[in-house]
């Protein structure tokens, strides 16, 4: 055998590097947050876990928004040293401060608002705000232990943080439940204390240690953070807005629809899941491509992923129309019909095709069209919403489908203006490309 067939065969591995472990924790992640739904309802009722509901996707519009460009820049740094052989670790000290900023305003905005959330999102329970204070204090470092895993190679410890966090969590909800605690509170906390666990356990166990190497600029770190900021921050709001806009649109005497609607919003991102498992297999081959610079073999990968997608978007809308209301039914003791299940489907496959094909407008150094992009689903979101119907339901889910379509005709535009004009892909880029919203919430 020639070397040449050698090196085509070794290059052709089944699996690419961190897919198993990652996998492993992006199942425990994701079956641990149905897990809680189902235990906390079962242990509060539905109508006393809407703060909870509130509570959980108001906290995941809010972390993958702010830290996941942190998590994504310090992770692109700390392997372009890793890959010179550097060390990383001046690289984490000025992402420190930066990281720290974010939060800081964060919490600087729930303080100011805390009265209206407490009153209005948490139904009186100031326990829940001071949880979601915690939940953005403690997310914070669990953001930057990631982006030091992947940005090191160490996807076991990656895997891990995202299974301990889903672990503890559900683990509280079942003592709580076992013992009997009714406590809303208490269950609020169990959401805000996952996430320090989890980088706790990688911080003893030496997995986010980084060595000394030159000292590290500004630039280094945030050559496109204002843009994946503001992308981020959108495209996590967008993707938790339904909930959220159910109850702020809802009477108090609503409670359990909105409970309901969590519920299925959560069974709607099943796909969403599988998306992950693709864009694990593809965006390997994808990155090596652009690595080449090779813009016709980069495009023939990206129809690939963008088939893929949509195949997978297209049997989770028909699966919800078939199988959604019984399904909820089994679950979460139903509370939505046929329609609201697959109108939430097909938002979320939208919201898929909208994610993938802003991969490769990144991958095409255009982060300020995926900012704009998103901004402008929000907007649309907001508008559809506004306006499209006096049925709680029906106006949030057509806004839901409103904005994610809009975030795709957006991307569809800047991924053929960037072609034509002859943007080459870049690695680097493809990596600040991979967000990991479906994973939180």
């Amino acid at each position: 055998m020639s070397e040449g067939v050698a090196a085509e065969k070794t290059s052709r591995v089944p699996l690419p590097e961190g897919t198993i472990p990652v996998g492993i924790g992006l199942f425990v992640s994701g079956f641990t947050s149905y897990a809680f739904f189902k235990i906390g309802q079962l242990a509060l009722g539905k109508e006393d876990f809407k703060p909870i509901v509130a509570l959980w996707f108001t906290t995941f519009a809010l972390v993958p928004g702010f830290f996941m460009p942190v998590e994504q820049e310090l992770g692109r740094a700390l392997a372009h040293r890793r890959a010179l052989g550097q060390g990383g670790l001046p690289v984490v000290r000025r992402m420190l401060p930066l990281t720290l900023g974010l939060a800081t305003i964060l919490i600087v905005g729930i303080a100011a608002s805390s009265s209206w959330l407490t009153s209005g999102m948490f139904d009186g329970h100031w326990v829940v705000t001071l949880a979601l204070v915690l939940s953005i204090s403690f997310y914070a470092p669990m953001h930057l232990a990631r982006g030091i895993a992947s940005g090191s190679g160490r996807f076991a410890a990656y895997g891990t943080v995202m299974a301990v966090d889903g672990l503890v969590r559900i683990t509280a909800c079942v003592l709580l439940w076992q013992l009997g605690v009714t406590s809303v509170g208490a269950y609020a906390l169990a959401v805000a204390v996952s996430p320090l666990v989890a980088s706790g356990v990688v911080f003893f166990r030496g997995e986010t240690k980084t060595d000394e190497g030159p000292p590290a600029t500004f630039s280094e770190i945030t050559p496109n953070l204002g843009w994946l900021l503001l992308g981020t921050i959108m495209a996590a709001a967008l993707v938790n807005a339904g909930p959220l806009g159910v109850d702020f649109l809802a009477n108090a005497s609503d409670a359990e629809k909105v409970t309901a609607f969590g519920n299925g919003v959560l069974l709607s991102r099943v796909p969403l899941f599988l998306f992950q498992a693709v864009q694990a297999a593809l965006l390997p081959r994808l990155a090596r491509l652009a690595a080449k610079g090779d813009l016709a073999e980069f495009r023939e990968g990206f129809s690939l992923l963008l088939k893929v997608v949509t195949a997978v978007a297209v049997l989770g809308t028909v699966g919800s129309f078939v199988l959604g209301p019984p399904v909820l039914t089994m679950v979460y003791d139903g509370g939505l019909d046929r329609r609201t299940l697959t109108l939430l489907a097909l938002a979320s496959g939208m919201y898929m095709l909208a994610l993938a094909v802003s991969q490769g407008v990144i991958a095409l150094q255009g982060h300020k069209f995926v900012a704009v992009g998103w901004l402008s689903a929000m907007v649309g979101f907001l508008a559809v919403t506004a306006f499209a119907s006096d049925d709680l339901f029906l106006r949030v889910e057509l806004g839901l489908v409103a904005g994610s379509t809009v975030a795709l005709a957006v991307f569809s535009y800047a991924f053929r203006a960037r072609m034509i004009a002859g943007a080459i892909p870049d690695a680097e880029s493809m990596i600040d490309g991979v967000p990991d919203l479906p994973l939180e919430g």
